[in-house]
């Protein structure tokens, strides 16, 4: 993989130039990718591309680490859309017209908030693969723990709305 092509995936097609906020961004971001993976291929799809993301993000962000010397830099985002896409995971399985109907949207929003108060609090495996793992299996993994945990509690709120 060249330089170049590194630098669009890692920072996922610019969205991590942002001056502000690049991962939010990026997640944001990555919630148009969630709506068509989950509605025309369900959680197989979004399991499949977060997987090739993942790897493919991994030699993308190594190649950006090298680069600019930099551990873990703001530009790459790619680890955020992978975190993202997780972050939808077990609910695409479990209750995926929740997350394809127009009333849809909490859910998402619901996600987005949930995947960002893990990756930004790190608290646990995340806070581990941030501070412990220097490489850019590191940078991936943080988000992958957030998108996971982010995930257990979207599938707890359902629950907790569809059971009142």
């Amino acid at each position: 993989m060249n330089s170049k092509l590194a630098n669009i995936i890692a920072t996922y097609f610019g969205l991590g130039l942002s001056k502000y906020a690049p991962g939010t961004v990026g997640s944001l971001g990555t919630l148009p990718l969630v709506f068509v993976l989950i509605y025309f291929g369900g959680f197989i799809a979004l399991l499949v591309v977060a997987v090739i993301l993942f790897f493919i993000g991994v030699k993308a962000t190594d190649i950006v680490i090298k680069e600019s010397q930099n551990e873990d830099p703001s530009k790459v985002v790619i680890d955020e859309v992978v975190g993202q896409l997780l972050s939808f995971s077990f609910l695409s399985f479990l209750a995926p017209e929740y997350l394809t109907e127009t009333s849809g949207i909490l859910y998402y929003v619901l996600g987005f908030v949930f995947f960002r108060f893990f990756d930004i609090l790190k608290m646990g495996p995340v806070k581990y693969a941030d501070t412990k793992i220097k490489n850019a299996y590191g940078v991936m993994l943080d988000d992958v723990f957030a998108g996971i945990f982010a995930s257990i509690l979207l599938l707890g709120v359902l629950f907790f709305i569809v059971n009142r």
